[in-house]
């Protein structure tokens, strides 16, 4: 996909036009507008609380009827105030939109808004919405549970993958991969806190993992993704990322180019941002409650 910046504003997309200042997220795929906060901005469907120092995203039952535009306008602000609390860019934040069990009318009206970055958990969801939007330009990412008989449709038609944590499943994306296409952005999926019922390489095993992708055909190495347990804390909520922060420079360090850590969801993703979140995953408070089942 060829890279492209949209600014909100003008028509039809001037719905999407606000009092904030927007910045760009700089991918060698892609950018997206993110704002600045400001408070009185909040209004109704979006709340910010706060978990211990940081805030969080709080989804009332009304939100779905103020709508994508409004809900992404104020995410927007709430991850730019969180960047620069932490002391950095905006722009160094990308806003990955999840939008699993949501209707394709829905994409298209966060995409009219600029938003380029979708994730989905499940594949034949996955590649409905990806035909449907095909004349939109977007970034797909797979961000659930890779099976070995849907690693060739990914391959065909997601941009990134974020949850590798074999060899094998990544060795199957590399050979399925066309050669038309840019290589496949993946990271792997870290069980940073050494959970039994959570998929994710362990910290140990990491770096020989890495290094065997990174040198693999048709993908490209980009970093690390990670969910840990649940904290309701800013301060609880800081350690694992910090693990995974850690690993990644170790990465680094090494040889291996990591420039991706995707990490922070709607009730953490101020704790990921203060600790180097490239990427956070938002979704219901984006789109509103999960209504749609596509997975067939």
């Amino acid at each position: 996909m060829s890279p492209s910046t949209r600014i909100i504003g003008g028509t039809p997309p001037d719905k999407c036009r606000s009092e904030a200042l927007f910045f760009t997220v700089n991918d060698n795929s892609c950018a997206t507008s993110t704002a600045i906060f400001f408070p009185h901005l909040a209004g109704p469907g979006l709340t910010i609380t706060r978990n211990g120092s940081g805030p969080s995203i709080a989804k009332h039952p009304e939100q779905n009827v103020i709508g994508v535009t409004e809900n992404l306008r104020k995410i927007r602000d709430l991850v730019a105030k969180s960047a620069v609390d932490a002391q950095r860019e905006p722009g160094t934040v990308k806003l990955l939109a999840v939008s699993k069990k949501q209707p394709v009318d829905k994409v298209l009206e966060a995409a009219h808004c600029g938003q380029r970055d979708f994730g989905e958990n499940f594949v034949q969801e996955g590649l409905l919405k990806i035909t449907a939007t095909s004349s939109e330009d977007l970034i797909w990412h797979f961000i659930g549970h890779l099976q070995s008989n849907k690693t060739q449709a990914v391959a065909e038609h997601f941009d990134w993958v974020h949850t590798i944590d074999q060899l094998k499943t990544a060795e199957r994306l590399s050979r399925q991969r066309p050669a038309n296409l840019s290589p496949l952005n993946i990271c792997l999926q870290v069980n940073i806190d050494d959970e039994v019922a959570k998929s994710g390489v362990d910290a140990a095993a990491l770096p020989e993992l890495a290094q065997a992708i990174a040198e693999l055909p048709n993908l490209r190495f980009r970093g690390l993704m990670c969910l840990p347990e649940y904290k309701d804390t800013f301060d609880a909520q800081r350690p694992a990322f910090a693990k995974l922060r850690t690993l990644a420079k170790s990465l680094s360090a090494d040889g291996i180019d990591t420039d991706t850590l995707s990490m922070g969801m709607s009730g953490d993703y101020a704790a990921a941002i203060a600790e180097g979140a490239t990427i956070i995953r938002v979704g219901t408070a984006i789109f509103g409650p999960r209504i749609v089942d596509q997975r067939t």
